[in-house]
């Protein structure tokens, strides 16, 4: 059993760690609030704005590079992570899917990482063509459309023929879904009675025109929400890992003081042991 003073220490040092814990719990929880704020009101805007999009592009013939599919060659994956880890596995599981898409695909796969972890990891094994790990400084819709813009260029370059974003989608504090969207071309997700439906609308300036200035403006929506469900998720993320590490160390130190008490108790009693052992050999 380890003396007095080892207990003592590991007993500081548990309640330390406690401590730093705790308040990385509430931290998290304050910023938590306001990003699922944000997220929560901006999806609906965003599924709209896809929707009218892909609604406008079917009831039209009218051909964008955005929309068309092509011959896939060369891939280019978006993955998005964080600065900073303490966050369960929130980035092993984005980066898990990255990995995974590069080893199966058959196409060339290169990333661009938004988060410093996904880059530190992902540049060992695979070609990782671009960083930012200074958006989640200043998160803005401004600073996402330069990405935005970024991604578009690369795309009309054909320097890339398609381009995917991989992210955690925010449920809930306890919950972060690993989801893979593709970015550009396009997808059509609409049904036949949904393109049907699109054709009983009158448009105002026209269809063309409509849609060209819809397209830049929805991508950069969606690269948009995607990183605000990722800043959302990771909050959540470190929330709960935080509250299970308080948890674990409150559990911890429990032990350690039971265990402190015990030895401490029983040196009183060798110690009295050793007076009346002493005393008798006296009195004999």
């Amino acid at each position: 059993m380890a003396n007095l003073k080892e207990i003592r220490n590991r007993i500081s040092s548990v309640s330390s760690t406690m401590q730093i814990t705790s308040a990385m719990k509430m931290v998290s929880a304050a910023k938590l609030k306001k990003a699922q704020d944000a997220i929560t009101a901006m999806r609906p805007y965003s599924d709209k704005l896809t929707q009218m999009l892909v609604d406008l592009s079917n009831s039209v013939d009218f051909e964008n590079i955005y929309l068309k599919p092509r011959k896939v060659n060369n891939k280019l994956v978006v993955c998005i992570t964080s600065n900073r880890g303490l966050c369960g596995a929130f980035n092993s599981n984005v980066i898990k899917r990255c990995s995974e898409i590069a080893t199966s695909s058959s196409e060339k796969v290169s990333f661009f990482c938004i988060g410093k972890k996904g880059s530190d990891i992902l540049s060992k094994n695979f070609n990782v063509t671009e960083t930012n790990n200074d958006i989640f400084d200043e998160l803005s819709f401004e600073n996402i459309s330069l990405i935005g813009d970024l991604l578009m260029n690369k795309f009309l370059s054909k320097e890339f023929d398609k381009i995917e974003i991989v992210y955690n989608k925010f449920k809930n504090a306890a919950t972060q879904i690993v989801t893979s969207e593709q970015f550009l071309p396009i997808e059509n997700n609409n049904s036949e009675d949904d393109q049907k439906d699109s054709s009983d609308y009158i448009f105002e300036p026209s269809q063309i025109e409509i849609i060209s200035e819809l397209i830049p403006k929805s991508l950069k929506t969606q690269l948009y929400k995607s990183v605000r469900d990722s800043y959302a998720s990771e909050h959540g993320a470190r929330m709960t890992a935080m509250h299970k590490a308080t948890d674990n160390a409150t559990e911890l130190r429990d032990q350690l003081k039971l265990t402190y008490n015990k030895a401490r108790q029983a040196a009183i009693t060798n110690e009295i042991l050793e007076i009346v052992g002493g005393a008798e050999a006296l009195n004999g």
